[in-house]
């Protein structure tokens, strides 16, 4: 039983203290992550494309 209480409480995978704004993520969405790299590899390629 001490394990499984334990595991609950993890350390945030994200973490950001800026003066009074304090954001903590536990859990970064699979459609978040997909966004994120999608919208990099567009910026990426119009860059290069670009040169």
């Amino acid at each position: 039983m001490d394990k499984r209480v334990e595991s609950r409480r993890q350390q945030p995978q994200f973490e950001l203290r800026w003066g009074g704004l304090h954001v903590i993520i536990h859990r970064v969405p699979v459609w978040f992550v997909t966004l994120v790299t999608t919208a990099a590899g567009s910026g990426a390629a119009a860059w290069w494309t670009g040169r």
